[in-house]
């Protein structure tokens, strides 16, 4: 999986103003290299508050030129970005650890994370499309979002009222009391 990074202003393509970032380049294997596609490369949206962090990051970090990376290797003296593998390695996966995570997470699990959320939040598969930098909405629906369990409920829902008619009084069966749940027909096939 390829991460992309930032070099230093301009090149960055980074707007204080406008609250985005064009990625101009990405790191695969230790290897910096161009991004893979140009979906990669157009300019993304960035909440305000990761734009007033990074704002802060830029004023306090000892690697400011052109040729330095926003994220820099200390041990490279900002000539090579951090590595992300690190920043799992030492950061995240410990921090999940002491909260008691036990699956082992990659970057992959962030992207497959906010794509679901995106859909939970009624986003539509366009504007999740360009914010996961997917070359096409065919991508967010195949291999990153996850149907859920609400949609799933409405669904079934959906199906009942054809089934039943829409003006027929079914129960969701959420509200089911567990008294009353012998009531509940089971078709088996």
């Amino acid at each position: 999986m390829q991460i992309h990074v930032l070099r230093r202003f301009p090149e960055s393509g980074v707007s204080f103003e406008d609250n985005e970032a064009s990625v101009t380049h990405a790191i695969w294997r230790n290897v910096v290299g161009n991004t893979k596609t140009e979906a990669s490369r157009k300019p993304l949206a960035r909440h305000p508050f990761v734009m007033e962090e990074l704002k802060k990051w830029t004023s306090i970090t000892l690697y400011r030129s052109e040729d330095d990376y926003l994220i820099p290797s200390i041990v490279k003296n900002g000539a090579q970005p951090l590595q992300p593998d690190m920043i799992l390695r030492r950061h995240i996966r410990p921090a999940h650890k002491r909260i008691g995570v036990t699956k082992r997470i990659g970057w992959h699990s962030f992207r497959h994370g906010l794509a679901t959320m995106l859909r939970q939040k009624k986003v539509d598969v366009k504007t999740a499309q360009e914010m996961m930098r997917h070359a096409n909405s065919r991508i967010m629906i195949d291999f990153y979002q996850q149907a859920v369990s609400e949609e799933k409920r409405d669904a079934q829902e959906l199906a009942m009222q054809g089934l039943l008619g829409e003006g027929a009084n079914s129960v969701p069966f959420s509200t089911l009391k567990s008294s009353r749940k012998e009531e509940v027909i089971h078709i088996s096939s």
